[in-house]
């Protein structure tokens, strides 16, 4: 991975880059059929960076169409997965020659910090893709122990026509998350980036072209959910939808589904996660480290964020001051230089939506400890980190998903308490215990109703480990790990008689045995 440019250096690529605006459907980046087209904008500044074409019924049609032709053309499903794997290494190396590219792409529509991009989402997104690459031509069928005049194979065979929806959250690393199992496993995708963040995944699709893959199997529509993505979720001839982003959005895709041709949904969705710390918890400085990742990161814009602290409140004020003194190592500002670790908030709506849950918090009568404010640099939309403390399990900033840089801390007197704070919710997606006990760890894990729990870290797996939540958090499926895998495909039996038709035998209902 290339090294960390500079400031005007990021800012020169910025000024320089071609913009991609055209979906792209068959190959070819397209303006949509109506000529429609809607405003990318910049969160770091206000200002309009481009305009993308609007897909509407006619442009979805068109993409769903050639993604079948591509998929019953074998020239990709039925592609050996040696070949499928070396196309999708080609693409890995060409996304890392292009690195410094897709991370100001990513910035400028973002607002995230050109360190994260760098150093945190670009990677891993590298790591996914060849992870799942290389998964391609390793994964085994099954044989049932159906007897010596049987054979039968279980297969899995590829779905067919795949649509990606994308959250604004981490545009590049979310993409890699879907189409990797989902090219891997022989899929036609057609991606549908969110409406703030298009240009690094209509990037990465050019670069895909151009390492092989063919015509029709990764497209990307670009539009408004409430059209372009209707129109996925309910076209016919689309056998998966698979969806991060709110709970809200993720319930319509049921309905799409139910309403069409009852599609496979899988939708990871939202949380409003724990981050547990008893009184034996082991040197709070790392502890406070943990925590202040968890909610600050990408400015709390993250499904998997700690925004609960449920905190001993023998250590709480402790640890909270431990916090507020690890702050001073996330500097604010504009999002191109590399020297800042906290960037804009993606959108006005955003912006204001956190805004609202602060002044909330302060009604409820939570106690600011520090930020609370928006933090005024250029006209851009940024909000300093907010910590709130008094905050008890009913109010609206302890139970509402806020998805923005604001940590509300809980205190309680023991565990069994911290357990029950924790599952108050109805979300149910990720959460982090930290305590010197193994034993006490390992119970409170089991009993945290989420999918993934960290014990003395923070953090979501890696590629190997599934990714997904219980409740509303999450429906259908996990993403990363060879489960997802498993969701981009059909399962199917194939029985073979093969017993010798010399020798006479009764015919039976099949499957029966003399056990009946």
């Amino acid at each position: 991975m290339s090294s960390l440019l500079t400031r005007d250096e990021y800012q020169n690529l910025a000024d320089s880059l071609p913009l991609p605006t055209g979906a792209v459907i068959d190959g070819k980046a397209r303006a949509a059929r109506s000529g429609d087209t809607f405003e990318t904008i910049n969160p770091a500044t206000g200002q309009v960076i481009a305009k993308i074409a609007s897909c509407g019924q006619a442009d979805v049609d068109l993409a769903v169409e050639k993604a079948r032709l591509a998929f019953e053309s074998g020239a990709w499903s039925r592609a050996h997965p040696s070949e499928r794997k070396r196309v999708l290494r080609r693409l890995v190396k060409l996304m890392k020659q292009n690195a410094h590219e897709l991370a100001v792409l990513e910035t400028l529509e973002s607002g995230k910090p050109i360190y994260d991009v760098e150093t945190i989402d670009i990677p891993e997104a590298l790591h996914c893709l060849e992870w799942h690459a290389e998964a391609t031509d390793k994964l085994y069928g099954q044989t049932s122990p159906s007897g010596d005049e049987v054979v039968s194979m279980i297969v899995r065979q590829p779905l067919g026509v795949v649509a990606c929806v994308l959250p604004w959250n981490f545009p590049i690393l979310m993409l890699t998350w879907k189409i990797g199992p989902a090219l891997a496993t022989g899929n036609s995708v057609i991606v549908k980036p969110a409406e703030q963040t298009n240009m690094s995944t209509l990037r990465i699709a050019e670069l895909a072209h151009e390492a092989g893959l063919p015509s029709g199997v990764l497209q990307i529509v670009t539009g408004p959910g409430e059209v372009t993505g209707k129109a996925l979720g309910m076209h016919p001839d689309v056998d998966m939808v698979a969806f991060t982003g709110s709970t809200e959005v993720g319930r319509k895709f049921l309905e799409y589904s139910a309403k069409s041709n009852l599609k496979r949904i899988v939708l990871e969705c939202g949380g409003k996660n724990p981050c547990i710390v008893l009184d034996d918890a082991e040197n709070l400085d790392v502890v406070a480290q943990h925590v202040t990742q968890a909610v600050f990161w990408n400015m709390g814009e993250n499904c998997s964020s700690n925004s609960r602290l449920i905190v001993h409140e023998k250590i709480k004020d402790r640890l909270v001051e431990t916090v507020l003194h690890k702050l001073k190592e996330w500097p604010l500002g504009e999002p191109l230089d590399p020297g800042n670790r906290l960037g804009a908030i993606v959108s006005k709506e955003q912006f204001d939506r956190i805004l609202g849950y602060i002044k909330k918090g302060r009604a409820e009568g939570a106690r600011i400890v520090t930020g609370g404010n928006a933090h005024k640099y250029g006209k851009g939309y940024f909000i300093e980190p907010t910590v709130f403390d008094d905050v008890t399990p009913e109010m609206a900033i302890a139970r509402e998903e806020i998805f923005g840089p604001v940590l509300s801390v809980i205190k309680v007197a023991n565990a069994d308490e911290a357990l029950r704070v924790a599952n108050d919710t109805q979300y149910g997606l990720a959460a982090s215990i930290f305590t010197a006990n193994l034993g006490k760890a390992h119970r409170i894990a089991r009993d945290i109703r989420a999918g993934t729990v960290t014990i003395n870290c923070y953090g979501e797996g890696d590629v190997s480990t599934p990714f997904g939540g219980f409740k509303l958090s999450g429906f259908g499926g996990r993403d990363k790990s060879l489960h997802a895998h498993d969701q981009y495909t059909e399962l199917k039996t194939i029985w073979a008689d093969i017993s010798d038709p010399k020798v006479s035998r009764s015919v039976d209902y099949p499957g029966c045995t003399d056990e009946r």
